[in-house]
């Protein structure tokens, strides 16, 4: 097998895997993309308990703020560069930097130093993702590509379900072999990593043709200095005032550096780090801003769905991970359906369109959700959600795999990457914001129907109010109110209902918002140029167009 796995380049056009041979490789790389997704999901339940040993309360976000930039940044860095060189030392690479950035988080004493250590480790992430998709591109035929869509999906499902449990076990645990039970939330990737470095290193051996160009240093750093600030604004910006003098500041530095940047590109040519030569591929425009518009949808509608199981419903994070379930079963289950489909037709425009109408429907019928449904009822909603999600991610990434030159194969893949991310990052802001600024009147608004149908036992209630409930009544609760929730359990009941439909009307506003973001989505998928699926991988396809590149200046 390793023979067949290591062919010198020139014998790249030839390459062929066994299915066998595919996911041996493959076990390398789920390994590497379960490190990235699980962490995130088990810092996400954690870090309040985290901030709280760090004495780092109001620190915290930036400890996800430091992740998310440099993870986002270094994204288009690692599909351009594996272009160049290869993918293998590259995704080495990342797996390194993403463990050792664990192990210092692991042992960070401050909440500061802890957010510098965690943008090491999202320098990492940044290439745990791309990189396993571009490698699966090099190696599997875009027609073949569905039968192994299910296996990806069911490290985001497995990660998505075990990540709470495991983050709020963690967490809850005083000491874990002498250290504090908190630090194992970082040090429990070492060991992972380590296997996956070992896995990649032995199996991942495949031909690679390096291709000449300059480094596009100065184009990295034109990138880096827009996205940082508007990263920084998305995240902090709900806390700093969106119309701050800081924000408007940082937005303004980001947005001259993305004109600078794309001038730049513009006369770097072949050599930029994100050729604009890309743009003039309908598929490869159309399918960036459905990448954008999916991952707000994605990540900052489903933001609402913990934050109604846990503060609507009263249920811990981690039963609430449970409950979460039935999205990735409906992501894994359409995942699966489509990309078997695709490869016995070679069809897949209809998958986003159909996957939009999905996310529609699933959102509007959450925005329905009160909080006393049965908790089925949220449960199914999910699974719809899920299913639009899985109809949509994976065949949007096929679909540009497929559409652009094989030698773009990294570049492409990180860039829908790099959409995805950014359109979650600023969905999640601007539903999270919506959500933050609109609780505190809709509690208001509770609270001015139960003074006329419950005036006796509202007033005998009052009397028991602490003084930040009485300032959540008033107004001037916000954001603070969702950092400590516990207090609604302990109301009495009529107050108690109060506080939990004002809370749920605000995330019926997030749903009812992403339902509708779904809507430009589905308009897109029409204006996708199907073109028929390549029956050769990536590797293959791109020895092929070398070959007929150095043919084409014989014949003139």
């Amino acid at each position: 097998m390793s023979e067949s796995l290591a062919k010198p380049a020139g014998d790249a056009k030839g390459l062929t895997l066994s299915h066998r041979q595919i996911l041996v490789i493959l076990s390398g790389l789920l390994l590497g993309m379960f490190l990235a997704a699980l962490d995130q999901t088990i810092v996400s339940t954690a870090m309040r308990t985290v901030a709280d040993k760090l004495d780092g309360q109001t620190a915290q976000a930036w400890v996800t703020t430091a992740y998310l930039i440099t993870s986002t940044v270094s994204t288009p860095l690692y599909g351009k560069l594996s272009d160049m060189y290869g993918r293998k030392p590259f995704y080495l690479f990342a797996i390194t930097i993403f463990v050792a950035g664990s192990l210092l988080s692991g042992i960070a004493s401050d909440i500061y130093m802890l957010a510098a250590f965690r943008a090491v480790q999202g320098i990492g992430a940044g290439g745990l993702m791309s990189l396993a998709f571009a490698i699966v591109g090099d190696i599997v035929p875009p027609r073949q590509r569905g039968r192994y869509q299910a296996y990806f999906m069911a490290v985001f499902g497995t990660s998505s379900v075990l990540g709470p449990v495991v983050g709020g076990v963690l967490a809850g645990q005083d000491h874990i072999l002498g250290f504090d039970g908190w630090r194992w939330i970082f040090l429990v990737n070492v060991p992972v990593g380590v296997l996956a470095l070992t896995v990649v290193a032995r199996v991942l051996n495949l031909p690679h043709t390096p291709r000449k160009a300059r480094v596009d240093y100065l184009g990295a750093a034109l990138l880096a200095l827009a996205v940082v600030p508007l990263l920084t604004v998305a995240e902090q910006g709900n806390e700093w005032g969106w119309t701050s003098a800081g924000s408007l500041g940082l937005i303004a530095v980001g947005v001259v550096a993305a004109i600078a940047f794309v001038l730049w590109e513009r006369a770097m040519g072949e050599d930029a780090i994100l050729p604009l030569r890309l743009f003039n591929n309908s598929v490869f425009s159309v399918t960036s801003v459905m990448n954008f518009v999916v991952g707000m949808v994605m990540f900052g509608g489903i933001a609402a769905i913990p934050l109604y199981l846990q503060i609507v419903r009263g249920y811990s994070p981690t039963v609430a991970g449970f409950l979460s379930l039935p999205l990735m079963l409906g992501i894994m289950g359409s995942s699966f359906l489509s990309g078997q489909v695709m490869s016995r037709t070679g069809r897949y425009k209809v998958f986003p369109i159909v996957g939009g109408f999905f996310l529609l429907t699933g959102m509007l019928l959450s925005a329905t959700l009160t909080p006393d449904v049965a908790i089925v009822v949220p449960m199914a909603y999910m699974m719809v959600i899920g299913a639009g999600l899985g109809l949509s991610m994976q065949t949007l990434i096929v679909a540009v795999q497929n559409a652009v030159p094989a030698r773009d194969m990294g570049v492409s893949t990180s860039s829908a990457q790099f959409f995805r991310t950014m359109g979650g990052t600023f969905g999640t802001a601007v539903f999270l914001s919506v959500l933050f600024n609109s609780v505190a009147g809709n509690i208001r608004d509770r609270f001015t129907d139960a003074s006329h149908t419950e005036p006796g036992a509202l007033r005998q209630a009052l009397a028991q109010l602490t003084g930040q409930q009485r300032e959540l009544l008033a107004g001037g609760g916000g954001q603070s109110s969702l950092n400590d929730t516990s207090f609604i359990g302990q109301l009495p009941e009529v107050l108690k209902n109060v506080f939990l439909h004002g809370f749920n009307d605000s995330m019926s506003t997030v749903f009812l918002l992403a339902g509708l973001l779904a809507i430009p989505a589905i308009v897109l998928g029409f204006f996708v140029r199907e073109i028929p699926l390549r029956t050769t991988a990536g590797i293959s396809a791109a020895a092929q167009e070398d070959d007929a590149k150095a043919v084409a200046p014989a014949v003139h």
